[in-house]
């Protein structure tokens, strides 16, 4: 499959935003700084992610691939932490289930402090069985039906007044705005030549503006700016010292771990390396990130990867019988 390192370089961008807003302090708390930041780290995750997913469907309709590339990618880790963390706590059996089958970003919510942050992989793993669903009765027609549904969204978040929730039908605008960019990536020639043309780093400060909770009404415009953004880089003709930067090794390992740091950095923030008055905690960051970065780094390098190559190889099984049976 074509790698798009720019889109690395967005990715371990992502990850930073999220660590950043939050494990340390960004500003005084009247500023909201840290929402803010954290918010942009997830809008352009939700991007890349819909970009990703759409490229995928482009080049392979089949839905059990679908579901089995997405599957062996995110289920092993999340499963894995939550079936400890969630038997730790002493989880009730709504928890129980709305997390294990990701549906706890819905009301009534099955989110406990410690697994907080896994309502965004609740939007993302329904994403996924939605679309599967599109796959199965469009086949290749069905990211068609993306830009529409993103519109939607964005517009029954307008009607409810809902800038920015956690709750699928009021964000998932976000990685369909990334489905829409793999679109114009694939067949848009006349808008690619003008997403080309926009610079990043106009873009990027309305970004964080329109992921910040007191910003209004251009909250609703966060998808779309935030494709904008990647965008620019992406379909680049020329190449910038800006995708220099995105392109460079450190964004790369950042990028290669994301899944990881995500899942961990939210469960270890609720233990007792986050535990402690102001002081205490952020001299424990350090241990903190320390922990983290080292149990990513074996996660992906050797749990997540196991799982991963054991998907390839059923979608490489069931594609050789398809071509026996012709």
């Amino acid at each position: 499959m074509e790698r798009f390192k720019v889109l690395d370089g967005w990715r371990g961008i992502s990850i930073i935003c999220v660590l950043l807003g939050h494990l340390f302090p960004l500003g005084p708390k009247i500023l909201r700084l840290n929402e803010a930041i954290a918010a942009t780290g997830m809008v352009l995750f939700f991007i890349l992610s819909g970009f990703l997913i759409t490229n995928i469907i482009i080049k392979d309709s089949d839905p059990i691939n679908f579901l089995i590339k997405r599957i062996t990618r995110i289920i092993p880790l999340a499963w894995m932490t939550l079936i400890i963390t969630l038997w730790l706590t002493k989880a009730s059996g709504h928890e129980w289930l709305s997390s294990m089958l990701f549906y706890a970003n819905l009301p009534p919510f099955g989110l406990k402090d410690i697994t907080s942050h896994f309502w965004s992989l609740c939007v993302e793993v329904q994403f996924y069985f939605l679309t599967a669903i599109f796959l199965f009765f469009l086949k290749e027609k069905a990211f068609y039906v993306f830009p529409f549904l993103a519109i939607f969204i964005t517009g029954n978040r307008i009607f409810h007044q809902e800038t920015i929730s956690i709750v699928t039908q009021f964000r998932m605008d976000e990685i369909l705005a990334g489905c829409m960019l793999a679109i114009v990536y694939n067949f848009g020639k006349k808008t690619k030549f003008y997403i080309s043309k926009i610079n990043p780093l106009v873009v990027f400060p309305l970004v964080i503006l329109s992921a910040h909770p007191l910003s209004g009404p251009i909250n609703y415009l966060r998808p779309y700016l935030a494709m904008i953004l990647i965008g620019s880089t992406l379909l680049a003709i020329k190449k910038t010292k800006i995708n220099g930067v995105l392109e460079s090794g450190f964004l790369f390992y950042m990028a290669s771990i994301s899944y990881a740091l995500y899942v961990f950095h939210g469960i270890f923030s609720s233990t007792w390396l986050g535990s402690g008055d102001k002081m205490e905690k952020y001299l424990k960051r350090p241990l903190l990130l320390g922990v983290t970065f080292a149990l990513s780094h074996l996660s992906t390098n050797y749990y997540e990867k196991w799982w991963i190559e054991t998907g390839r190889k059923i979608i490489k099984s069931r594609k050789l019988k398809k071509q026996q049976m012709v």
